[in-house]
């Protein structure tokens, strides 16, 4: 088959289903198969899917000259220890179709994406994703190391978007807690050191200076005090931390 045949034949695959999963395709001739031998790491199985043909194409050339891969076809794609999704953006659909892998495949799910706004931080988690990369930092070596880190357990996040988790879960972890009546008044070491600032009469940029923070940072800290603590304003809250010893 010529490499013209093979092209029309692509797609046309991608046209009947625009995010099936691409094979890695066949091995010049003089191309060597790598063999599992003793020592060396096996190769990961893993099926790429994306929203048009020139998306996955990338992709799946750079994977495809990894030794450490396996890129699997679309009838192999139930054994893959790792499925990518590559997309432009997180639109419902995207939402709907990584619901519809977790649900298909007992693999880890990434997700390569162009555009990815923090509002969409909750979509994924509950989808199942466990690595994000950003389309504009995806190189091979990048792109390898997220399908490692996936088939090893591990996850991977940009930094912004791990600060935003870590931070999400510390308020569920403290909203249970609360529920359970464990800790109705803890506060973080950096809720209370802006408490302190507050009671100082320091004001936001003030408080942002001191502590290395983003003034938009120093207000989400506060307001989530306040609204986790059922509190009025600042002034309520500082002296609710004061009464209770907290600062």
């Amino acid at each position: 088959m010529t490499s013209t045949d093979t092209s029309r034949e692509e797609a046309v695959t991608t046209r009947r289903s625009p995010m099936t999963p691409r094979s890695g395709g066949a091995r010049p001739s003089g191309a060597r198969v790598p063999v599992q031998s003793r020592g060396k790491p096996a190769q990961i199985p893993v099926a790429v899917y994306a929203e048009d043909l020139i998306l996955q194409t990338g992709v799946v050339q750079q994977l495809r000259q990894r030794p450490e891969v396996e890129l699997l076809s679309e009838g192999e794609a139930g054994r893959a220890e790792v499925s990518l999704l590559v997309v432009d953006a997180l639109t419902e659909a995207v939402a709907e179709h990584l619901r519809r892998l977790r649900l298909a495949t007992s693999g880890r799910i990434g997700l390569v994406v162009g555009h990815f706004e923090a509002g969409g931080l909750q979509t994924i988690v509950e989808c199942g994703v466990a690595a994000v990369l950003r389309r504009s930092e995806a190189d091979q070596d990048r792109l390898v190391h997220l399908i490692t880190a996936l088939a090893n357990g591990e996850g991977v996040m940009p930094g912004d978007l791990l600060g935003e988790l870590l931070d999400r879960i510390g308020i569920l972890q403290r909203t249970m807690l609360d529920g359970r009546g464990l800790t109705l008044s803890t506060l973080t070491a950096r809720e209370a050191e802006m408490l302190r600032l507050v009671a100082e009469g320091f004001d936001t940029s003030e408080i942002a200076a001191k502590t290395s923070y983003s003034e938009r940072t120093v207000k989400n800290v506060l307001h989530e005090i306040i609204t986790r603590l059922g509190l009025r304003n600042r002034a309520h809250a500082v002296g609710y931390a004061m009464r209770r010893g907290l600062i």
